[in-house]
């Protein structure tokens, strides 16, 4: 990952190979103005003070995402100077952007790609701009190259041998954070957060972009054994035989088809101050075809992102332990690969589940919530103070939310702010999402407690009320159903890369944070 420093150098003197400065609109001067943001004085400086009128001139607007490529000032050692833009500015008084900041920096850091050190000149005002600066360069920079043959030759374009094509860059080497306040314990305090944040949401997406003929149930479970290792966690994983002896009919029933076994895999993090205990059950479909009810050509592709909630909780509960957060964080990892053969569940099938329910299978490829299902009864036995499930659960949460919002259901209206409150606060956009009473009757079964399936319109809230039907009586429960941003398959944005995104590793960290603190009651 991109190595991070602060320091409180002068610009004209580095030495680097770009320095990044802040651009936004003017607002004050009508359509089309431009202002240098602070942090750029020194450049704005070499220019007689006329390097927004350069930018302007070069096409620069300060829209968000833009990023202005120039020449340095002549006595710069610097070669390049980097314009991002933040968009519009906040207004006067406001709270300062810091996903702003994010985006821009992350922006930054992708247009860099190549590069062995960059200055980042970007404002600075208080140690949580510093953090959301850090955060933006280390998500933005990253790139998933696992599968790149580094040792290759260049390859042979598509004009007849005649061209070749470049070798992809690699990630920026060096970011340095240009501060006044490098010392500041504030400011460092917020520098260590992001990065241990960001290295494990990093982790989380290399996870998630990993082929599924590598990262089978019995392969992500052993991958969480070694980090739990590395960090103090307590990790207990339960395979095959474990699973049918403790009646874990919904695991077992998803897993049923795949010649790779399931797994189901507990996180415990304690801390000796801890007043309040969270638990995280994410759902790991390392592979999802649909099962029986076989998922159609131009939708299966993509499929090895089905586990991005297990990824999340995973790199959310190593955050907490790394974070060193007074509150004990359990995650659950809820493991199996969805595939058809003979050994199947098939569409019609009855599975008694961990909870003693049962559950008429109406659809192999509404296996999510099955695995969830007996996570969420394991986790409830152990009476936390909450539970929060992510899931990229139903495609009716992409048809409502699109592909870059999570809804976020629950058992008690508070604790759903709460969840919102800490994805909005991180920057990860969400929204709020109803469990109406009425949906639950089609899920009714005439031969079991409950079916899979129920009404098609309102698919997302479905699930979310047949998840309730496992949760412990009693127990405060929230649903966060990523299936829109937990996979970008269009182009990199802001600090956004293309493939697995990590989605809600931050928001479950800065809810365990606020938890921690005791904003949570």
């Amino acid at each position: 990952m991109t190595a991070l420093t602060l320091s409180t150098a002068a610009i004209p003197g580095l030495k680097a190979d770009a320095i990044v400065i802040g651009v936004a609109k003017d607002t004050a001067s009508g359509p089309g103005g431009l202002v240098v943001a602070p942090g750029a004085e020194a450049v704005d400086k070499a220019y007689d003070g006329g390097l927004a009128g350069v930018l302007e001139t070069l096409g620069a607007s300060g829209a968000e995402g833009e990023v202005t490529k120039l020449p340095a000032p002549t006595g710069f050692k610097t070669p390049l100077v980097v314009a991002v833009g933040l968009g519009t500015p906040p207004e006067k008084d406001a709270a300062p952007d810091h996903e702003a900041l994010r985006k821009a920096a992350g922006v930054a850091a992708r247009a860099l790609a190549g590069s062995k050190k960059a200055a980042f000149a970007l404002p600075l005002t208080d140690a949580a701009d510093a953090g959301a600066v850090a955060e933006g360069v280390l998500l933005g920079a990253y790139s998933f190259d696992a599968y790149k043959n580094k040792n290759a030759h260049k390859n042979k374009g598509d004009n007849g041998g005649k061209g070749r094509k470049k070798d992809a860059k690699a990630p920026l080497a060096e970011a340095v954070l240009l501060c006044d306040t490098s010392r500041d314990k504030a400011f460092k305090a917020a520098v260590e957060r992001a990065t241990t944040v960001s290295e494990e949401l990093n982790r989380a997406r290399d996870l998630v972009n990993t082929p599924p003929n590598d990262l089978d149930p019995e392969a992500f479970a052993a991958v969480a054994q070694t980090a739990a290792k590395e960090h103090g966690i307590k990790v207990q994983v339960l395979d095959e035989k474990a699973l049918a002896k403790g009646g874990h009919g919904g695991i077992l029933g998803v897993g049923a088809g795949s010649a790779s076994g399931p797994r189901l895999v507990k996180l415990s993090y304690t801390s000796a101050k801890a007043k309040k205990h969270l638990a995280f059950v994410g759902k790991g479909i390392t592979y999802d075809s649909g099962g029986i009810s076989l998922k159609p050509a131009g939708h299966n592709e993509t499929m090895k992102c089905d586990m991005s909630g297990a990824a999340a909780v995973f790199a959310a509960v190593v955050a907490a332990a790394r974070l060193g957060l007074e509150v004990n964080v359990t995650g659950w990892l809820a493991l199996a690969e969805n595939m058809p053969s003979g050994s199947a569940t098939r569409p019609g099938d009855v599975l008694r589940m961990y909870s003693g329910k049962t559950v008429e299978v109406l659809n192999t490829d509404a296996e999510g919530r099955l695995v969830l299902a007996d996570a969420l009864w394991a986790a409830s036995e152990d009476k936390p103070d909450a539970i929060v499930d992510v899931a990229t659960l139903t495609g009716a949460m992409v048809l409502a939310l699109g592909n870059r919002t999570f809804g976020v259901m629950a058992n008690d209206d508070a604790f759903r702010a709460a969840v919102l409150e800490a994805a909005e606060e991180v920057g990860e956009p969400a929204w709020p999402m109803p469990l109406p009473e009425h949906l639950r009757k089609g899920m009714d079964s005439a031969i079991a407690d409950i079916a899979n399936m129920g009404e098609r319109m309102g698919g997302g809230l479905v699930a979310g009320l047949f998840l309730r039907e496992f949760v412990g009586e009693g127990i405060t429960w929230a649903h966060v159903d990523i299936a829109g941003p937990a996979f970008n398959e269009g182009s990199p944005f802001g600090y956004t890369p293309k493939g697995g995104t990590g989605s809600a590793v931050r928001t479950l960290v800065r809810l365990a944070e606020q938890t921690a603190a005791g904003d949570l009651g």
